[in-house]
Protein backbone atom coordinates (compact mmCIF):
# COMPACT_ATOMS: atom_id res chain seq x y z
CA UNK A 1 0.00 0.00 0.00
CA UNK A 2 2.87 2.29 1.11
CA UNK A 3 4.53 1.82 -2.30
CA UNK A 4 1.02 2.77 -4.35
CA UNK A 5 0.71 5.64 -1.99
CA UNK A 6 4.39 6.38 -3.00
CA UNK A 7 3.88 6.39 -6.97
CA UNK A 8 0.76 8.15 -6.88
CA UNK A 9 2.41 10.96 -5.32
CA UNK A 10 5.30 10.81 -7.87
CA UNK A 11 2.23 11.06 -10.19
CA UNK A 12 0.78 14.18 -8.74
CA UNK A 13 3.81 15.99 -8.45
CA UNK A 14 4.79 15.45 -12.04
CA UNK A 15 1.81 16.62 -13.30
CA UNK A 16 2.06 19.16 -11.66
CA UNK A 17 5.80 20.07 -12.42
CA UNK A 18 4.24 19.87 -16.24
CA UNK A 19 1.30 21.61 -15.55
CA UNK A 20 3.60 24.89 -14.42
CA UNK A 21 5.92 24.16 -17.08
CA UNK A 22 3.45 24.43 -19.84
CA UNK A 23 2.26 27.92 -18.42
CA UNK A 24 5.53 29.37 -18.26
CA UNK A 25 6.46 28.66 -21.63
CA UNK A 26 3.14 30.36 -22.68
CA UNK A 27 3.29 33.32 -20.38
CA UNK A 28 6.63 33.88 -21.14
CA UNK A 29 5.53 33.32 -24.80
CA UNK A 30 2.79 36.51 -25.24
CA UNK A 31 2.61 35.32 -28.92
CA UNK A 32 1.77 32.47 -28.47
CA UNK A 33 -0.32 30.95 -25.65
CA UNK A 34 -0.88 27.75 -26.97
CA UNK A 35 1.53 25.51 -24.59
CA UNK A 36 -2.12 26.49 -21.64
CA UNK A 37 -3.67 24.08 -23.49
CA UNK A 38 -1.30 21.60 -22.39
CA UNK A 39 -0.72 22.93 -18.57
CA UNK A 40 -4.92 22.47 -18.77
CA UNK A 41 -4.64 19.27 -19.85
CA UNK A 42 -2.00 18.15 -16.86
CA UNK A 43 -4.07 19.99 -14.44
CA UNK A 44 -6.94 17.97 -15.32
CA UNK A 45 -4.57 14.18 -15.45
CA UNK A 46 -3.59 15.44 -11.95
CA UNK A 47 -7.30 14.75 -10.51
CA UNK A 48 -6.61 10.77 -11.44
CA UNK A 49 -3.82 10.64 -8.96
CA UNK A 50 -5.13 12.86 -6.51
CA UNK A 51 -8.58 10.68 -6.65
CA UNK A 52 -6.81 7.62 -6.01
CA UNK A 53 -4.36 8.65 -2.91
CA UNK A 54 -7.61 9.94 -1.61
CA UNK A 55 -9.09 6.61 -1.59
CA UNK A 56 -6.28 5.00 0.26
CA UNK A 57 -7.56 7.13 3.21
CA UNK A 58 -10.87 5.34 3.04
CA UNK A 59 -12.72 8.52 2.04
CA UNK A 60 -15.89 8.45 -0.53
CA UNK A 61 -13.88 5.12 -2.66
CA UNK A 62 -17.05 5.05 -5.08
CA UNK A 63 -17.04 9.17 -5.70
CA UNK A 64 -13.26 9.55 -5.85
CA UNK A 65 -13.21 6.18 -7.68
CA UNK A 66 -15.13 7.62 -10.54
CA UNK A 67 -13.32 10.97 -10.06
CA UNK A 68 -10.12 9.17 -10.78
CA UNK A 69 -12.01 7.57 -14.12
CA UNK A 70 -13.92 10.63 -15.06
CA UNK A 71 -10.86 13.07 -14.73
CA UNK A 72 -7.88 11.09 -16.34
CA UNK A 73 -10.10 11.08 -19.67
CA UNK A 74 -10.88 14.83 -18.87
CA UNK A 75 -6.77 14.50 -19.19
CA UNK A 76 -6.30 12.66 -21.87
CA UNK A 77 -9.01 14.01 -24.30
CA UNK A 78 -7.74 17.59 -23.64
CA UNK A 79 -4.49 16.63 -24.32
CA UNK A 80 -6.21 15.44 -28.42
CA UNK A 81 -7.59 18.83 -28.44
CA UNK A 82 -4.11 20.23 -27.37
CA UNK A 83 -2.24 18.54 -29.85
CA UNK A 84 -4.40 19.70 -32.61
CA UNK A 85 -4.51 23.12 -31.22
CA UNK A 86 -0.43 23.22 -31.41
CA UNK A 87 -0.31 22.22 -34.71
CA UNK A 88 -3.02 24.46 -36.26
CA UNK A 89 -5.74 21.73 -36.85
CA UNK A 90 -8.34 22.19 -34.97
CA UNK A 91 -9.39 20.95 -32.43
CA UNK A 92 -12.97 19.87 -33.44
CA UNK A 93 -14.61 19.89 -30.43
CA UNK A 94 -17.54 17.95 -31.27
CA UNK A 95 -15.90 15.06 -32.00
CA UNK A 96 -13.64 15.39 -28.64
CA UNK A 97 -16.89 15.97 -26.58
CA UNK A 98 -18.71 13.16 -28.49
CA UNK A 99 -15.68 10.79 -27.59
CA UNK A 100 -15.88 12.29 -23.93
CA UNK A 101 -19.38 11.82 -23.20
CA UNK A 102 -18.96 8.22 -24.92
CA UNK A 103 -16.22 7.27 -22.40
CA UNK A 104 -18.12 8.90 -19.66
CA UNK A 105 -21.42 6.41 -20.36
CA UNK A 106 -19.43 3.72 -20.56
CA UNK A 107 -17.59 4.11 -17.24
CA UNK A 108 -21.49 4.35 -15.75
CA UNK A 109 -22.27 1.57 -17.74
CA UNK A 110 -20.17 -0.45 -15.63
CA UNK A 111 -20.05 0.99 -12.38
CA UNK A 112 -21.73 -1.94 -10.51
CA UNK A 113 -19.05 -4.51 -12.38
CA UNK A 114 -16.76 -6.03 -10.40
CA UNK A 115 -13.38 -4.14 -10.97
CA UNK A 116 -10.96 -7.49 -11.17
CA UNK A 117 -13.24 -9.11 -14.43
CA UNK A 118 -12.17 -8.87 -17.65
CA UNK A 119 -14.67 -7.31 -19.39
CA UNK A 120 -14.59 -4.14 -16.39
CA UNK A 121 -10.99 -3.11 -17.36
CA UNK A 122 -11.27 -3.67 -20.88
CA UNK A 123 -14.42 -1.01 -21.46
CA UNK A 124 -12.31 0.78 -18.42
CA UNK A 125 -9.19 0.71 -20.27
CA UNK A 126 -10.31 1.43 -23.96
CA UNK A 127 -11.32 5.68 -23.88
CA UNK A 128 -7.81 5.92 -22.37
CA UNK A 129 -6.44 3.43 -25.46
CA UNK A 130 -8.46 5.69 -27.93
CA UNK A 131 -7.53 8.91 -26.40
CA UNK A 132 -3.59 8.35 -26.73
CA UNK A 133 -3.76 6.52 -30.28
CA UNK A 134 -5.57 9.83 -31.09
CA UNK A 135 -2.88 12.16 -29.94
CA UNK A 136 0.01 10.06 -32.46
CA UNK A 137 -2.63 10.29 -35.11
CA UNK A 138 -2.90 13.86 -34.29
CA UNK A 139 0.42 14.62 -34.91
CA UNK A 140 1.39 12.22 -37.66
CA UNK A 141 -0.83 14.22 -39.35
CA UNK A 142 0.94 17.66 -38.97
CA UNK A 143 2.56 19.13 -41.84
CA UNK A 144 5.62 19.58 -40.36
CA UNK A 145 6.93 16.43 -38.90
CA UNK A 146 10.78 15.87 -37.28
CA UNK A 147 12.27 13.64 -35.43
CA UNK A 148 10.80 14.41 -31.94
CA UNK A 149 6.98 14.44 -33.62
CA UNK A 150 7.93 10.90 -35.00
CA UNK A 151 9.54 10.27 -31.64
CA UNK A 152 6.10 11.48 -29.96
CA UNK A 153 3.88 9.90 -32.16
CA UNK A 154 5.32 6.42 -31.51
CA UNK A 155 5.37 6.89 -27.94
CA UNK A 156 1.74 7.49 -28.24
CA UNK A 157 1.05 4.38 -29.95
CA UNK A 158 3.31 2.64 -27.47
CA UNK A 159 0.90 3.98 -24.24
CA UNK A 160 -2.51 3.15 -26.59
CA UNK A 161 -0.84 -0.38 -26.69
CA UNK A 162 -0.29 -0.25 -22.79
CA UNK A 163 -3.43 0.53 -22.08
CA UNK A 164 -4.86 -2.29 -24.39
CA UNK A 165 -2.87 -4.71 -22.85
CA UNK A 166 -3.42 -3.43 -19.35
CA UNK A 167 -6.69 -5.27 -18.75
CA UNK A 168 -5.17 -8.74 -19.43
CA UNK A 169 -2.49 -8.66 -16.81
CA UNK A 170 -5.10 -6.62 -14.53
CA UNK A 171 -6.93 -10.12 -14.47
CA UNK A 172 -4.01 -12.07 -14.02
CA UNK A 173 -2.52 -10.17 -11.03
CA UNK A 174 -5.40 -9.07 -9.52
CA UNK A 175 -7.01 -5.80 -8.76
CA UNK A 176 -9.66 -5.97 -6.44
CA UNK A 177 -12.88 -5.91 -6.99
CA UNK A 178 -13.61 -2.16 -5.41
CA UNK A 179 -11.02 1.50 -5.51
CA UNK A 180 -9.63 0.89 -1.76
CA UNK A 181 -8.98 -2.72 -2.87
CA UNK A 182 -7.04 -1.44 -6.01
CA UNK A 183 -4.80 1.16 -4.54
CA UNK A 184 -3.58 -1.39 -1.49
CA UNK A 185 -3.19 -4.18 -4.48
CA UNK A 186 0.69 -4.70 -5.44
CA UNK A 187 -0.49 -4.65 -9.19
CA UNK A 188 -1.34 -0.61 -8.89
CA UNK A 189 2.21 -0.16 -7.50
CA UNK A 190 3.40 -1.92 -11.09
CA UNK A 191 0.16 -0.07 -13.05
CA UNK A 192 0.67 3.51 -11.60
CA UNK A 193 4.91 3.07 -12.13
CA UNK A 194 4.75 1.95 -15.48
CA UNK A 195 1.69 4.64 -16.48
CA UNK A 196 3.29 7.35 -15.12
CA UNK A 197 6.76 6.82 -16.82
CA UNK A 198 4.71 6.47 -20.09
CA UNK A 199 3.51 10.01 -19.33
CA UNK A 200 6.11 11.74 -18.67
CA UNK A 201 8.41 10.29 -21.05
CA UNK A 202 5.53 11.74 -23.64
CA UNK A 203 5.19 14.80 -21.61
CA UNK A 204 9.09 15.75 -21.86
CA UNK A 205 8.84 14.83 -25.43
CA UNK A 206 5.75 17.80 -25.75
CA UNK A 207 7.76 20.06 -23.84
CA UNK A 208 10.83 19.85 -26.00
CA UNK A 209 8.10 20.69 -29.08
CA UNK A 210 7.03 23.68 -26.96
CA UNK A 211 10.27 24.95 -26.44
CA UNK A 212 11.49 24.06 -29.59
CA UNK A 213 8.32 25.89 -31.18
CA UNK A 214 8.95 28.99 -28.86
CA UNK A 215 12.26 29.82 -29.98
CA UNK A 216 11.60 29.04 -33.16
CA UNK A 217 9.12 31.92 -33.59
CA UNK A 218 11.12 33.77 -31.13
CA UNK A 219 13.98 33.65 -33.87
CA UNK A 220 11.83 34.20 -36.64
CA UNK A 221 10.73 37.63 -34.84
CA UNK A 222 13.70 38.44 -34.73
CA UNK A 223 14.61 38.02 -38.29
CA UNK A 224 11.68 40.05 -39.86
CA UNK A 225 10.38 43.14 -40.44
CA UNK A 226 7.45 43.21 -38.46
CA UNK A 227 5.41 45.82 -40.64
CA UNK A 228 6.25 44.31 -43.95
CA UNK A 229 6.86 40.64 -42.95
CA UNK A 230 10.19 40.16 -45.63
CA UNK A 231 13.11 39.48 -43.94
CA UNK A 232 14.71 42.27 -42.51
CA UNK A 233 18.30 43.07 -42.90
CA UNK A 234 20.28 40.63 -39.98
CA UNK A 235 17.43 37.73 -41.18
CA UNK A 236 18.30 38.40 -44.92
CA UNK A 237 22.02 38.42 -43.85
CA UNK A 238 21.46 34.77 -42.52
CA UNK A 239 19.25 33.31 -44.85
CA UNK A 240 22.23 34.80 -47.89
CA UNK A 241 25.17 33.05 -46.49
CA UNK A 242 24.54 29.02 -47.11
CA UNK A 243 22.76 30.25 -50.26
CA UNK A 244 25.61 31.96 -51.61
CA UNK A 245 28.06 29.37 -50.17
CA UNK A 246 26.04 26.51 -52.12
CA UNK A 247 26.16 28.87 -55.50
CA UNK A 248 30.19 29.05 -55.12
CA UNK A 249 30.50 25.50 -54.54
CA UNK A 250 28.27 24.36 -57.65
CA UNK A 251 30.11 27.14 -59.55
CA UNK A 252 26.59 28.57 -60.31
CA UNK A 253 26.59 32.63 -60.70
CA UNK A 254 24.27 34.75 -58.26
CA UNK A 255 22.96 38.31 -58.74
CA UNK A 256 21.65 41.08 -55.79
CA UNK A 257 19.54 43.86 -56.71
CA UNK A 258 18.88 46.79 -54.59
CA UNK A 259 15.33 48.20 -54.89
CA UNK A 260 14.53 52.07 -53.54
CA UNK A 261 11.12 53.90 -53.48
CA UNK A 262 11.42 57.16 -55.34
CA UNK A 263 10.39 59.96 -53.41
CA UNK A 264 9.05 58.16 -50.72
CA UNK A 265 9.99 61.65 -48.42
CA UNK A 266 7.21 62.85 -50.19
CA UNK A 267 4.40 60.32 -49.71
CA UNK A 268 4.84 60.54 -45.59
CA UNK A 269 5.17 64.64 -46.03
CA UNK A 270 2.25 64.60 -48.33
CA UNK A 271 -0.32 61.32 -47.35
CA UNK A 272 1.07 60.94 -43.47
CA UNK A 273 2.98 57.89 -42.37
CA UNK A 274 0.26 55.50 -42.59
CA UNK A 275 -0.37 55.87 -45.72
CA UNK A 276 3.77 54.98 -46.21
CA UNK A 277 3.28 52.59 -44.73
CA UNK A 278 0.59 51.13 -46.48
CA UNK A 279 2.65 51.51 -49.42
CA UNK A 280 5.64 49.63 -48.18
CA UNK A 281 3.12 46.61 -46.97
CA UNK A 282 1.77 46.98 -50.66
CA UNK A 283 4.93 47.09 -52.18
CA UNK A 284 6.45 44.00 -50.32
CA UNK A 285 3.56 42.08 -51.27
CA UNK A 286 4.64 43.24 -55.07
CA UNK A 287 7.99 41.89 -54.80
CA UNK A 288 6.58 38.27 -53.17
CA UNK A 289 4.27 37.94 -56.09
CA UNK A 290 6.89 39.45 -59.12
CA UNK A 291 10.20 37.74 -57.76
CA UNK A 292 10.98 34.56 -59.04
CA UNK A 293 10.68 31.02 -56.50
CA UNK A 294 13.75 30.65 -54.08
CA UNK A 295 14.45 34.39 -54.45
CA UNK A 296 15.56 36.16 -51.35
CA UNK A 297 13.75 38.92 -50.46
CA UNK A 298 14.33 41.44 -47.53
CA UNK A 299 13.64 45.13 -46.59
CA UNK A 300 16.97 46.93 -45.28
CA UNK A 301 15.48 49.53 -43.66
CA UNK A 302 13.15 52.48 -44.66
CA UNK A 303 12.13 52.33 -48.40
CA UNK A 304 14.86 50.19 -49.35
CA UNK A 305 14.49 46.65 -50.17
CA UNK A 306 16.85 43.62 -51.38
CA UNK A 307 16.50 40.71 -53.80
CA UNK A 308 19.29 37.66 -53.85
CA UNK A 309 18.57 35.52 -56.69
CA UNK A 310 20.80 32.42 -56.99
CA UNK A 311 21.67 30.40 -59.94
CA UNK A 312 21.05 33.86 -62.06
CA UNK A 313 23.25 35.77 -64.08
CA UNK A 314 23.80 39.28 -64.75
CA UNK A 315 21.02 39.29 -67.32
CA UNK A 316 18.39 37.22 -65.50
CA UNK A 317 18.93 39.92 -62.75
CA UNK A 318 18.05 42.98 -64.76
CA UNK A 319 15.17 41.36 -66.51
CA UNK A 320 13.72 40.65 -62.95
CA UNK A 321 14.90 43.49 -61.80
CA UNK A 322 12.62 45.21 -65.13
CA UNK A 323 9.57 43.04 -64.16
CA UNK A 324 9.92 44.44 -60.57
CA UNK A 325 10.04 48.05 -61.67
CA UNK A 326 7.05 47.84 -64.54
CA UNK A 327 4.76 46.37 -61.99
CA UNK A 328 5.55 49.12 -59.60
CA UNK A 329 4.85 51.35 -62.33
CA UNK A 330 1.40 49.59 -63.78
CA UNK A 331 0.15 48.35 -60.48
CA UNK A 332 -2.02 51.68 -59.33
CA UNK A 333 -4.72 51.10 -56.42
CA UNK A 334 -7.02 53.60 -55.80
CA UNK A 335 -6.44 53.90 -52.13
CA UNK A 336 -2.55 54.73 -52.50
CA UNK A 337 -0.19 57.14 -54.45
CA UNK A 338 1.30 55.51 -57.28
CA UNK A 339 5.26 54.71 -57.07
CA UNK A 340 7.76 54.16 -58.76
CA UNK A 341 11.39 52.15 -58.24
CA UNK A 342 14.96 52.57 -59.30
CA UNK A 343 17.07 49.45 -58.93
CA UNK A 344 20.65 48.84 -59.26
CA UNK A 345 21.47 45.29 -60.39
CA UNK A 346 24.96 43.50 -59.46
CA UNK A 347 26.15 39.78 -60.47
CA UNK A 348 28.25 38.67 -57.58
CA UNK A 349 31.52 37.38 -58.76
CA UNK A 350 33.09 34.66 -57.62
CA UNK A 351 35.90 35.63 -55.29
CA UNK A 352 33.88 38.62 -54.47
CA UNK A 353 32.26 39.00 -51.01
CA UNK A 354 28.45 39.44 -50.69
CA UNK A 355 29.83 43.49 -48.70
CA UNK A 356 31.50 44.34 -52.14
CA UNK A 357 28.37 42.99 -54.67
CA UNK A 358 26.06 44.81 -52.62
CA UNK A 359 28.65 47.95 -52.94
CA UNK A 360 28.72 47.52 -56.69
CA UNK A 361 24.42 47.55 -56.89
CA UNK A 362 24.24 50.10 -54.15
CA UNK A 363 26.25 52.26 -56.97
CA UNK A 364 24.04 51.02 -59.78
CA UNK A 365 21.16 52.66 -57.93
CA UNK A 366 22.61 55.43 -57.09
CA UNK A 367 23.53 55.95 -61.20
CA UNK A 368 19.79 55.21 -61.73
CA UNK A 369 18.31 58.18 -59.28
CA UNK A 370 20.60 60.62 -61.25
CA UNK A 371 19.79 59.38 -64.27
CA UNK A 372 15.87 60.19 -63.36
CA UNK A 373 14.56 57.31 -61.57
CA UNK A 374 12.40 55.05 -62.21
CA UNK A 375 14.37 52.66 -64.26
CA UNK A 376 17.23 50.10 -63.94
CA UNK A 377 20.57 49.87 -64.15
CA UNK A 378 23.15 47.23 -63.95
CA UNK A 379 26.63 47.57 -62.49
CA UNK A 380 29.82 46.53 -63.90
CA UNK A 381 31.60 43.44 -63.67
CA UNK A 382 33.96 44.07 -60.70
CA UNK A 383 37.31 43.93 -60.67
CA UNK A 384 40.30 42.12 -59.92
CA UNK A 385 41.49 45.56 -58.11
CA UNK A 386 37.76 45.84 -56.76
CA UNK A 387 37.81 42.18 -55.18
CA UNK A 388 41.15 42.20 -53.53
CA UNK A 389 40.80 45.25 -52.08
Amino acid sequence: MLGASYALIVNIMIAALFAASFAFVALANPADRRALWFAASYMLGMVAPLSLFVIRFGLWPDFFGALNYVGFCAGLFLMTASLARFYDRGPRWSAVAGLYCAALLSGAAIGEWPQDSLAFNLVYQTPYALATACCGWIILLASRRGALEIALAGLYGVIAAHFIAKPFFATAYGVGRTSSEYVASSYAIVSQSVTGVLLIAAGLLTLLLVAQRAISEARRAAETDQLTGLLNRRGFDLACAPLLARVRAEGDPATVALVDLDHFKRVNDRFGHAVGDEVLRYFAALLRLTTPEGALVGRLGGEEFVVFLDGAPRAQGRRVAEMIRQAAALHVTPRLPPITVSIGVAEIAEDETFFQAMRRADEALYRAKTLGRDRVCVARRASLKEIHS
